[in-house]
């Protein structure tokens, strides 16, 4: 065993730096050491860490020392793939290596996700049906449950399910970001399993050879598990082992907890997931399918012509019959379903249940719901308009009735805070000072609430010297759409900066008409989201200087391109949440039901949040400079104007386009 030198966080802290030939941050110490207060007095700590702190190097350190005496393991939850691949690929290999000889023993992080991420053995091997039509995969007359089809595969879909059993055999751990170049998501279904359709350990072959159980064998026994969002949701929501045993949790990305765990828990009932419940039935338990399929036609009916939105005044009399009826038949075909079947390891009959007991349980949930604790609204798949030019719901299908809980804040309460020491940490938590807003959304709130510390430490960055913020104060207010006069706007921003811009845009189709509108007026590239693979826009903007990048929510929190090739950031609208958005709408009106401010406490706080995230795609690092345009004449003009910019970066601020302008083109003039 090495020889056990500083044991401190602290000191593990300064031994880790050094060790990477990094330098000693302030802010960075301030939080490994408020994280290791935390963890040692049990109370709950919300961390703001501004860009280039080094948040992963400050809390993996305390949690490093808290595993070393603690026999429960630590979850660490992420709400992107991409941070999860950076802590465990890079961040903690890096760090275990700077601290060789630091610590009394080895210390064993590994990487869990949920049972879908993971290839299914079982399913390979041919223990479950293809889903789809045979002749979608392989060529006609092949055995399509066969691991290799001796012809070959006819179609692209076919071909990457063959790739797939094939890399099935030779990878350690079956999971699907590891396999390279990656598949479409038809093609990962023929391979993989949800929780609810898999046999289990008890019942199924090769669960000896489980990718999923394996990795939950080896979160149990670990020092750190890496998780996400929607694991650690279903852990608080619905109680379920999906995770080890643990203490202590640290929340990164804790600006979209709230979020990805109301998207967890939400549930949508449609007659196509009813059909295909019925049609899995009629095919694999061996059962009459008919009762599910005329319970099925009345649902259709009840919810054909209703309006897409918020359902206010809940079920109608005949919609929360159809239910019943359909929820009764689906009682009935899992009673008739029970002991019958030909092997315990039958895949097909496994599925066909997994997919009659979701449409089971969701219909329990939307009979038993009650205003005061989920929302229900129907939607529609939408189509491109052409009279419009925007996509519309399809008033002509049959409505979709989705539910999500009015609040999450109780159920993580109960659930997350209750009986683990939470750490949020993110660089955007608070609004100005304040972590009141954040924390109230997650249950941190109200007499019951535990008690929670809130500290900011700050960044690196000398914001105010590296960039400005421009609010374009005299453009006309923003209407659907991006208007003549932002593009004109945008035109001379991009042409004063001679490209190097990320343009962030409030919808994916504002993004296309941006691109399209100015390509024929400039002279350097315009990239825009769907051109290409994300990961490539991403490089090719990075490695191009003048090139442009345009996009949606995915660029406003998923872009990490420090130096020359981002200088300028536009944004064209305040992130509010949809005005006909039925969830955010039922919550501001609960907010102000019970005499709170509805729209500050729930859309302007989701659009600070938002926009201070936008925002801090420009400084990336130290050397960066750069001007963050907003095109929206409310940030400077309306009264909750100053509620938003108090969430952004502390920028030196003008609303003087010459200034922005003359910023700009001494920064496009500078040496590369």
């Amino acid at each position: 065993m090495p020889e056990s030198g500083a044991t401190g966080p602290l000191e593990l802290l300064d031994a880790a730096v050094e060790a990477m030939g990094g330098e000693n941050r302030t802010g960075q110490h301030e939080m490994t050491q408020r994280v290791a207060e935390a963890l040692n007095s049990g109370d709950h700590l919300l961390v703001q860490a501004g860009t280039g702190t080094g948040k992963s190097l400050a809390y993996l350190i305390p949690l490093i020392s808290h595993a070393l005496t603690h026999d429960k393991p630590a979850i660490v939850s992420t709400a992107t793939l991409a941070l999860q691949a950076q802590i465990v690929g890079r961040d903690v290999p890096r760090l275990l290596k700077a601290l060789n000889g630091k610590l009394p023993r080895p210390v064993d992080v590994v990487l869990l996700k949920g049972r879908g991420n993971y290839v299914c053995k079982h399913k390979t091997g041919g223990g479950f049906p293809e889903e789809g039509a045979p002749d979608a995969l392989f060529s006609l007359g092949e055995d399509t449950a066969a691991p290799h089809p001796a012809a070959g595969p006819a179609t692209p879909l076919g071909r990457e399910v063959v790739r797939l059993r094939e890399w099935a055999e030779d990878t350690e751990t079956g999971d699907r970001d590891e396999l390279t170049p990656g598949v479409s998501e038809q093609a990962w279904r023929q391979v993989s399993v949800s929780s609810m359709e898999c046999l289990g350990a008890q019942k199924c072959p090769v669960a000896a050879e489980c990718f999923s159980e394996r990795a939950r064998a080896k979160a149990g026994d670990a020092d750190i598990v890496i998780t996400n969002h929607a694991m650690l949701a279903i852990s608080a929501f619905e109680g379920l082992a999906v995770l080890p045993e643990y203490d202590v949790v640290v929340i990164d990305e804790a600006h979209e907890l709230h979020d990805r765990v109301t998207g967890a828990v939400s549930g949508q009932l449609s007659t196509g997931m009813i059909s295909a419940a019925a049609s899995a039935a009629r095919r694999h338990l061996s059962v009459s399918a008919e009762p599910l399929d005329s319970a099925n036609r009345f649902f259709e009916s009840t919810v054909e012509g209703i309006p897409s939105g918020l359902m206010a005044a809940g079920l109608t009399e005949d919609q929360e019959s159809a239910i019943t009826q359909v929820r009764e038949a689906c009682r009935a075909v899992l009673s008739d379903a029970k002991g019958d079947g030909p092997t315990p390891a039958d895949g097909g009959r496994q599925m066909a249940k997994s997919h009659v007991m979701a449409v089971f349980e969701l219909c329990e949930r939307l009979l038993t719901a009650t205003p005061a604790g989920e929302v229900l609204w129907a939607s529609r798949p939408s189509t491109f308009s052409p009279g419009t030019g925007y996509s519309q719901p399809d008033d002509t299908a049959p409505a979709t009735i989705n539910i999500a809980p009015l609040s999450v804040a109780g159920k993580l309460r109960e659930g997350l805070f209750a009986d683990h020491t939470v750490v949020l940490t993110s660089a955007t938590l608070a609004i100005g000072s304040e972590f009141g807003p954040v924390a109230g959304s997650l249950g941190l709130a109200g007499a019951s609430a535990p008690s929670w510390t809130g500290v900011d430490v700050g960044s690196p960055f000398d914001y105010p010297k590296q960039g400005v913020l421009y609010v374009a104060k005299d453009l006309p207010k923003p209407e659907r759409g991006t208007s003549p006069a932002q593009l004109d706007e945008l035109e001379v921003l991009l042409k004063a900066s001679r490209g190097g811009a990320l343009g962030l845009f409030s919808s994916r189709r504002a993004a296309e008409e941006a691109a399209e509108a100015l390509r024929p007026r400039v002279d350097f590239d315009i990239l825009c989201q769907g051109d290409s693979s994300m990961s490539a826009l991403v490089k090719q903007f990075s490695d191009e200087p003048d090139t442009c990048l345009f996009g949606t929510m995915s660029l406003w929190q998923g872009v990490d391109v420090p130096g020359r090739s981002c200088r300028l950031v536009t944004i064209d609208r305040i992130p509010f949440p949809r005005p006909d958005d039925p969830l955010m709408t039922a919550r501001t009106r609960a907010v102000a039901k019970a005499g709170g401010n509805g729209f500050m406490s729930v859309s302007a706080t989701h659009a600070a949040v938002r926009l201070a995230q936008g925002a801090g795609r420009l400084i990336r690092a130290t050397e960066d400079k750069g001007v963050v345009a907003i095109l929206d004449s409310r940030l400077a003009n309306a009264r909750y104007g100053s509620f938003l910019r108090a969430a952004l970066p502390p920028f030196w601020s003008t609303t003087d386009r010459a200034t922005a302008l003359g910023v700009l083109e001494r920064l496009a003039g500078e040496p590369r």
